[in-house]
C-alpha cells in the first residue's frame, strides 16, 4: 500500500509544474517548487525564481501568511538547512508553523543531504519523501551529477544532414538546419550555464555564441527579455589566435579563455578572463587541453549544465572521451555527398565493438528538421 494519497501527488504534481517555471532563470541553484495545503486547500505556492532571491518556500510561505500555520508543505527538493545568501528554508517552515512536509527527494548537495528534513523533525514537524522523485531529479539533471560526481552535466548540440554531414568541402555551412531549429537550439542556450565552444568555431563564422530574445519563439511570451540570462561562454584557444576585434567580443557577457599559456599581447574586455590549464598526455605529436579537467573547474564555478556546441574535432574528442551525457541531433532533409565534412571525429575508434552506443530518449520533428535526443552509454 502506498504511503502517499491521491491528494499528495495532485500536490506534489502541481509543485512540479511551478519548478519547471524557474527552467530559465535559476541557473546555478536548483529548480524547485513548493505548495503549502492548509484543510485540502491551496494557501500559498511559489517557485524559485533566480538564485540570491527568494527560495521557493519563502514565497510560498509569504502568499500563504498565517494561513501556513498547521499547513503541509509539498516541495520538490528538501529545504536547505544551511545559510547561503538567503537563510534555510527549513527554518523558515519551522518558524511559519507547519505542521508536515513531503520533500519529492533527498537534496544531493552534502551540505544538506537529509539535514533539512532532520532539522524539520527535531522541530517536530513530520516528514515523507520519495513521491515522484524520478519528475523531480529530471528538473534539475545538472545540478544532481554536479553534487554527485564533481562534474557538470553535459550536452553536445550536433546539427547535420541526413547522410551525416556538416558543411560541404569548401567550408560552406549557413544554413544546413531549418530556422525552427535554430530556433530551439536558442532555447537550449537559454537553459544552459555554459556554452564549450572551440577556436576554429569562432573563428569561421564570426559567432557570438548567444542568447537571442528575438529567435526563442513562443518562449518569449512567458520569458521576458529582461530575463535572459546569458550563458558564460568558454572557448579552448590553445594558440591564442582569438583578438577583441570580433563579433565574439561584442556581447557584455563572461567570457572565459581557456589556453596553455596565457597571452598578454591583447587588451581584452572587462569580462573576458583567461584561464591556463594542463594539456592532455598524449602519444601524439599534437596536444590537446585536459578536457576533463576543464569540466571539473566549470563545475567548480557550479556551472551544472553545459552545452557543447563546435566543430567535429572538439565534439568528437568529448564523446570519445565519454565526457558526454546527451546527444542533440538536428538532421536536414538533404544529401550533401561524400566530399563533404564528417560529423564528428573519433581517431581512437577503429573497430565496431569501440562504436559508442546511444540510447535514444526523444525522435520528433522541428520544422522540418528530425531532431534526436540520445543518452550516450558507458
Amino acid at each position: 500500500m502506498s504511503q502517499f494519497s491521491s491528494d499528495d501527488y495532485h500536490f506534489m504534481q502541481r509543485a512540479i509544474m511551478l519548478a519547471k517555471e524557474g527552467h530559465f532563470t535559476t541557473s546555478p541553484n536548483p529548480r524547485v517548487g513548493c505548495v503549502l495545503v492548509n484543510k485540502g486547500k491551496v494557501v500559498g505556492e511559489g517557485y524559485h525564481q533566480k538564485a540570491g532571491e527568494g527560495h521557493a518556500e519563502v514565497n510560498a510561505l509569504t502568499m500563504a501568511g498565517e494561513k501556513a500555520k498547521g499547513a503541509t508543505a509539498y516541495v520538490t527538493l528538501e529545504p536547505c538547512s544551511h545559510y547561503g545568501r538567503t537563510p534555510p528554508c527549513a527554518e523558515g517552515l519551522i518558524n511559519a508553523g507547519v505542521k508536515h512536509v513531503v520533500a519529492a527527494m533527498v537534496d544531493p548537495n552534502p551540505k544538506v543531504a537529509g539535514n533539512g528534513l532532520k532539522m524539520l523533525e527535531q522541530a517536530g514537524i513530520s516528514t515523507q519523501h520519495g513521491l515522484l522523485t524520478a519528475a523531480a531529479e529530471a528538473l534539475n539533471i545538472g545540478f544532481i551529477k554536479q553534487m554527485t560526481s564533481g562534474l557538470p552535466y553535459v550536452r553536445c548540440k550536433l546539427a547535420a544532414s541526413l547522410d551525416g554531414k556538416t558543411a560541404m568541402k569548401n567550408g560552406e555551412s549557413k544554413w544546413i538546419t531549418s530556422p525552427q531549429a535554430r530556433q530551439d537550439v536558442q532555447r537550449l542556450r537559454a537553459q544552459s550555464c555554459a556554452i564549450i565552444s572551440g577556436a576554429d568555431s569562432i573563428l569561421m563564422d564570426n559567432a557570438k555564441m548567444t542568447v537571442r530574445w528575438s529567435e526563442l519563439g513562443e518562449l518569449k511570451n512567458s520569458y521576458k527579455k529582461e530575463m535572459v540570462r546569458q550563458p558564460i561562454r568558454i572557448v579552448i584557444d590553445t594558440k591564442n589566435r582569438l583578438t577583441p576585434h570580433l563579433a565574439f567580443f561584442n556581447e557584455n557577457s563572461p567570457i572565459i579563455l581557456i589556453r596553455n599559456t596565457i597571452e598578454n599581447i591583447h587588451q581584452w574586455p572587462h569580462f573576458v578572463k583567461q584561464v591556463h590549464l594542463p594539456f592532455a598526455p598524449t602519444s601524439t605529436s599534437e596536444q590537446y587541453i585536459d578536457l576533463r579537467a576543464l569540466l571539473k573547474y566549470l563545475a567548480q564555478l557550479n556551472l551544472n549544465d553545459v552545452l557543447i556546441e563546435s566543430g567535429a574535432r572538439l565534439a568528437g574528442a568529448f564523446i570519445e572521451q565519454d565526457l558526454v551525457d546527451e546527444l542533440i541531433l538536428y538532421q536536414a532533409p538533404k544529401l550533401m555527398g561524400a566530399d563533404s565534412k564528417s560529423l564528428v571525429n573519433m581517431e581512437s575508434i577503429e573497430n565496431l565493438s569501440q562504436a559508442k552506443a546511444l540510447n535514444i530518449s526523444d525522435i520528433r520533428m522541428i520544422g522540418k528538421d528530425i531532431r534526436i535526443i540520445a543518452k550516450l552509454l558507458p
